[in-house]
C-alpha cells in the first residue's frame, strides 16, 4: 500500500541531481576551467549520485570538438580548391590577351569627286521624203516575191495527208478485229427432275427421248435415276444452255411433248455460269 501511495504522490526525488548539473554547468560557462583531474576529484567528492550525467556531458562536448575539426578541414580544403582556381583563371586570362590578333589598320574612305557633266539637247534628225514610187504603194516585183514565198510548205501538206491515211486505216483496221472478236457468251447450268408416269415406265427410253432434243447453245451432261417412293424414280439430268438462245420454257415444252413417258418437268438448280 505504501509504494503505491508513493507511485501516485508528485514527489521529486532525484531534485539534488538536476541541482549539481545546473551548478556545475554554471561553474564552467562563468567559472575559470578546471583541469581533468580536479573534475573528477570534485565530482567523486561532491557527487557521488550523478556521476552519469557529468560524463556524457563531457562525451557530448568532445564529440562537439571532433565535429568542429572536421569541418575546419572542409573550410580549408574549400579555400585551396578556390585559390587553385583563382590562379588557373589568371593564367588563362594571360594567355588569351597574348594571343589577340593585331587590330588591322583603318581602312581609308575614298571620297568620289564630283564630275560635272553638261548635257547638250538632242539634236532634230531630218528623214529623207519618200519617193513618189513608194508612196504609190508596193511594186509588182515585190508582189511577184510574196508569191513565191509559201509560209505553210506544200511538202508538209503531203506528209501531213499520208499521216491521217495511214491512221485511219489502222483504225479501221482495229474497228474489223474489235468486230470479229467473240463478246462474252452468258451460259447456265440447269438441273432437271423429269418425272414418268408409274413404275412401269421405261425410264431408258424417256431418258433417250430427252436427249435427243437438239437445240443451238443445248448441251446435255450427266444424269442419274433417283428414287421418289412404291417403287417410282424420276430422271435427274444436267444440261448447259446459252442465256440467248435456249429458255427453260422452250425447254419444258419440248420435253413433255413425250406425253408416253413424261408426266411432269421441274426445275430442281438453276446457276449462272
Amino acid at each position: 500500500m505504501a509504494t503505491n501511495f508513493l507511485m501516485h504522490e508528485k514527489i521529486w526525488f532525484d531534485k539534488f541531481k538536476y541541482d549539481d548539473a545546473e551548478r556545475r554547468y554554471y561553474e564552467q560557462m562563468n567559472g575559470p576551467v578546471a583541469s581533468p583531474s580536479c573534475k573528477q576529484s570534485a565530482s567523486t567528492t561532491s557527487s557521488p549520485g550523478p556521476g552519469g550525467d557529468q560524463n556524457e556531458l563531457v562525451t557530448r562536448i568532445a564529440n562537439l570538438e571532433v565535429e568542429n575539426q572536421n569541418l575546419r578541414s572542409v573550410v580549408a580544403d574549400l579555400q585551396l580548391a578556390i585559390s587553385k582556381l583563382e590562379t588557373r583563371l589568371n593564367v588563362l586570362e594571360k594567355s588569351s590577351t597574348s594571343h589577340h590578333p593585331s587590330p588591322t589598320p583603318p581602312t581609308q574612305h575614298v571620297i568620289p569627286m564630283k564630275v560635272e557633266s553638261r548635257v547638250t539637247p538632242p539634236k532634230k534628225v531630218e528623214l529623207p521624203s519618200a519617193s513618189p514610187a513608194m508612196k504609190g504603194g508596193p511594186s509588182e516585183a515585190d508582189e511577184d516575191e510574196d508569191d513565191d514565198i509559201d509560209l505553210f510548205g506544200s511538202d508538209n501538206e503531203e506528209e501531213d495527208q499520208e499521216a491521217a491515211k495511214v491512221r485511219e486505216e489502222r483504225l479501221r483496221q482495229y474497228a474489223e478485229k474489235k468486230s470479229k472478236k467473240p463478246g462474252l457468251i452468258a451460259k447456265s447450268s440447269i438441273l432437271l427432275d423429269v418425272k414418268p408416269w408409274d413404275d412401269e415406265t421405261d425410264m431408258a427410253k424417256m431418258e433417250e427421248c430427252v436427249r435427243s432434243i437438239q437445240m443451238d447453245g443445248l448441251v446435255w451432261g450427266a444424269s442419274k435415276l433417283v428414287p421418289v417412293g412404291y417403287g417410282i424414280k424420276k430422271l435427274q439430268i444436267q444440261c448447259i444452255v446459252e442465256d440467248d438462245k435456249v429458255g427453260t420454257d422452250i425447254l419444258e415444252e419440248e420435253i413433255t411433248k413425250f406425253e408416253d413417258y413424261v408426266q411432269s418437268v421441274d426445275i430442281a438448280a438453276f446457276n449462272k455460269i
